[in-house]
């Protein structure tokens, strides 16, 4: 009893939020009807007459008097609800009925407290009370002084609704006085006594109706009578209250039975064993489908709403289908409610998000079934699939973009998953011939929207991407693994074909990704390269056996460059990511050219790279150099990152990790100083003044000391700095400062004189600090003696130079 009052208690709760909802709609109705202009009563006005003429004195006319015309009555103006009227007139009705309700429950409690009633007695007088109350609701219908008042009517016929769900618990699961089937036939008794209730008295009514309608059979025992009874009821009921709800224009109605529905298809999934759920899962589709068509009649608008039993459906089947070990059944509910959801959007546009859903939900469920252990009837459904989606989708093409997408759907995501997740269904063969079928049928789906002014059209991009795929998927299962970036590369310039042929924007940043396809299917060389750079970077001198095979690495990297090249000429190809896929075409080059540089001599022991290490890299640096001088007009964007590669490797290489004033290697085949003094060439033709000079004269520079330590040393030129070579750098450092002068003024290059006074001042102070400290005697004398002169000289050239340029000039210098 006290579970009895609980729910009670509970269905005063939704009783009293609905009444609180048809008081604000009240509230709005009467603040509309106060704003509205009412129409006010015009006054008569009298017409002004014109004075009559003055009359002869004899003859006096009485003046006549207009009758003016009643105000009209004013009309009597609506009460406001209140908080007063609202506790005092409202809720106590409410209250009062769920009091009638706990009373009878307390009564039959008391008579068996006491030991008054057997059973069976307070079984029927439970009835009767409920019968008594709805009589007495349809009296208060009937009797003028209480039918003023609606909600006194809705409270008893809701007390005898409830009272009567109270009485069928009483009888069958309580005292057993009923068997299961007698208790299911009266169940379906009262919840039509329910309904027809509802519709005689409003929301209130129907929230009872709902309430008990769905819970009776969980207090009459909802296997009691066979789940096939118990469905049968569960639609005949839903249907009962669909219709009640599109009759009374109740949209919240429809929803919620809808909610509880499929609330109770959850619970008998876990209720049930899988033997068992076939009735269950035809019941989804039932309920889907119903509610799909009831919501909009009901009075529902909102598009998600409208289409969510649909999604809802297919989610709820989605769950159903393992259970069911995907057999026929399973996947023949789901392709029924996915064909009904293709229907509702062909005949209605704003179902198509149902028809997405379903899509989208098929191949999530196709994917599962594969992944499974018993497949099930999985691949008699996939081709089933596949035509439900393609078929409407290609036929209906020109409606729109969502068709677009159908058919593409269904085109390509079954025949894709099922050679992905059980590849050996078929034969490799039987699968290439299957997606270059599906490939062809893509591409129609392009071709078909090519006059699509839409940039962003799923059918003309979707199309043409889904046509690729396909093909690259077919023919990569007819050649060997190593050559996968070919077909990749081929798919990629049929891409970029097509997207020239069309023009569309988005559809020409498409090649980009097939780009992306073939550095991925090259990894092992990639990594292997990556490799050797990294080595290379951080000293290692034998580097060439880190290198990838040779044909490895081109049949890997090769397809990548060739479709770069091609298509790289339209500007208009690989759009925002242009930039990056040249860049990356670059780079592959450079990789296979520099891999082809270390074949000839072919440094792969100490000695071997002791004699030619120096004169490889001297040599790969310089044709980096020439290649970037070649290309400096007609291809900056090139010239630019070879130059700079070049200009790296110098320094890093060469001055810093693999200098061979430090690590010893034979120059004697290409002298330091001549490839220093090449790299400056380059460098001045290559940068902007006054970069330029300036790079050329640090080049020269490092030629001279790289000429002297040579000379001094020979072939290989490590070691410490004698005597001979300290003397050796003074004089060529002064021969160079001399020159330098000599051509700045000549020149009137600033910089080269500046230079030139910059050595001559260290040269000088080197003189004096370092060699002359070390000489003693004539060699002494000799040395300041020829010194003096050298400056002496210079200075005498210099003033001259300076005082021959104009005033302005020598400011400046």
């Amino acid at each position: 009893m006290d579970g009895i009052l609980f729910l009670a208690v509970v269905a005063l709760g939704i009783v009293a939020m609905v009444q609180a909802q048809r008081l604000r709609a009240l509230t709005r109705r009467v603040d509309l009807l106060e704003r509205s202009p009412r129409a006010e009563p015009q006054p008569t006005r009298v017409a002004e007459l014109a004075p009559p003429p003055r009359p002869a004195p004899t003859a006096i006319t009485p003046p006549v008097k207009r009758a003016e015309a009643p105000p009209p009555p004013l009309e009597p103006e609506p009460d406001r609800p209140s908080l007063e009227s609202l506790i005092g007139a409202r809720l106590p009705v409410w209250i009062g009925a769920v009091a009638l309700v706990v009373a009878g429950f307390f009564l039959v409690r008391y008579a068996v407290e006491i030991g008054l009633l057997t059973p069976a007695v307070r079984t029927i007088l439970a009835a009767l009370f409920a019968m008594i109350l709805v009589g007495a609701s349809e009296a208060a219908r009937r009797i003028p002084t209480l039918a003023e008042d609606p909600r006194i009517a809705q409270a008893l016929a809701g007390a005898g609704t409830a009272s009567s769900y109270a009485t069928l618990y009483i009888a069958a699961a309580l005292y057993q006085l009923i068997g299961p089937l007698p208790a299911f036939a009266l169940m379906i008794g009262v919840t039509a006594l329910g309904l027809f209730l509802a519709l005689r008295h409003g929301p209130p009514t129907a929230v009872l109706a709902l309430a008990g309608g769905f819970i009776a059979p969980l207090v009459a025992g909802y296997d009691a009578a066979g789940i096939g009874p118990l469905l049968a009821y569960l639609g005949l009921f839903t249907a009962a209250l669909f219709g009640l709800a599109i009759h009374r224009g109740w949209g919240w109605l429809a929803l919620a039975a809808t909610v509880v529905g499929f609330g109770w298809v959850n619970f008998l999934l876990v209720a049930l064993e899988p033997t068992r759920l076939t009735g269950p899962a035809a019941f989804v589709i039932a309920l889907a489908l119903a509610a799909t068509l009831a919501l909009p009649r009901a009075g529902v608008t909102s598009a998600w709403l409208r289409t969510a039993p649909l999604v809802a459906g297919l989610i709820q089947l989605l769950i159903f289908a393992p259970a069911l070990s995907f057999d026929g059944f399973a996947w023949s509910f789901y392709l029924v409610l996915a064909a009904a959801a293709l229907f509702l959007a062909w005949r209605d546009a704003r179902h198509l998000p149902g028809a997405l859903a379903a899509l989208a939900l098929s191949l999530v469920l196709l994917a599962a079934a594969l992944v499974a252990p018993d497949h099930g009837a999985t691949f008699i459904a996939a081709p089933v699939l596949a035509l439900l989606f393609a078929a409407p989708g290609l036929i209906l093409l020109n409606r729109g973009r969502s068709w677009a997408i159908l058919a593409l759907g269904g085109i390509a995501g079954p025949v894709l998953l099922a050679n992905l997740l059980e590849p050996s269904h078929l034969t490799d063969w039987q699968w290439a011939g299957l997606e270059l079928l599906a490939a062809a049928l893509a591409f129609s789906v392009s071709w078909r929207r090519r006059s699509v002014i839409d940039s962003r059209d799923p059918g003309l991009i979707g199309g043409a991407l889904a046509a690729a795929i396909l093909c690259a998927t077919a023919l990569g299962q007819l050649v060997p693994l190593a050559w996968l970036g070919s077909v990749f590369a081929f798919a990629t310039l049929g891409l970029g074909l097509w997207a020239r042929r069309t023009g569309d924007r988005a559809l020409l940043t498409l090649p980009a990704f097939g780009i992306a396809a073939i550095l991925t299917a090259a990894f092992d060389p990639l990594a292997d390269y990556l490799v050797l750079i990294a080595q290379s970077l951080a000293g290692e001198r034998l580097t060439a056996p880190f290198l990838p095979d040779l044909a490895d690495g081109f049949r890997a990297l090769l397809p990548l460059i060739a479709p770069v090249a091609l298509l790289a000429r339209d500007g208009r190809h690989f759009g925002p990511l242009r930039k990056a896929v040249l860049s990356t075409g670059l780079t592959i080059a450079l990789l296979l050219l520099y891999h082809l540089a270390k074949l000839p001599l072919a440094i792969t022991t100490e000695p071997r790279f002791d004699s030619l290490g120096f004169v490889e890299r001297a040599l790969i640096t310089h044709a980096l150099f020439a290649a970037a001088f070649a290309l400096r007009t007609r291809s900056p964007a090139i010239a630019l990152p070879l130059f700079a590669l070049a200009l790296g490797r110098l320094l890093w290489f060469d001055l810093l990790v693999l200098n061979p004033v430090f690590v010893a290697q034979q120059v004697s085949l290409f002298p330091p100083a001549l490839h220093v003094a090449l790299a400056g060439f380059w460098l001045y033709r290559f940068l902007p003044q006054p970069l330029a000079t300036r790079a050329a004269i640090a080049a020269a520079l490092l030629a001279t000391l790289a000429a002297v330590r040579q000379a001094a040393h020979g072939g290989i030129i490590t070691g410490p700095i004698g005597t001979g070579e300290n003397y050796g750098y003074s004089a060529a450092l002064l021969l160079l400062a001399l020159g330098g002068l000599t051509l700045g003024i000549r020149s009137s290059s600033r910089d080269l004189r500046l230079a030139g006074l910059g050595l001559l001042t260290f040269v000088t102070v080197k003189v004096f600090l370092i060699d002359a400290a070390a000489l003693d005697g004539l060699l002494r004398i000799l040395s300041f003696l020829g010194l003096g002169v050298a400056l002496i000289g210079i200075g005498w050239v210099y003033r001259r130079f300076l005082a021959a340029r104009p005033k302005a000039s020598v400011a400046n210098a």
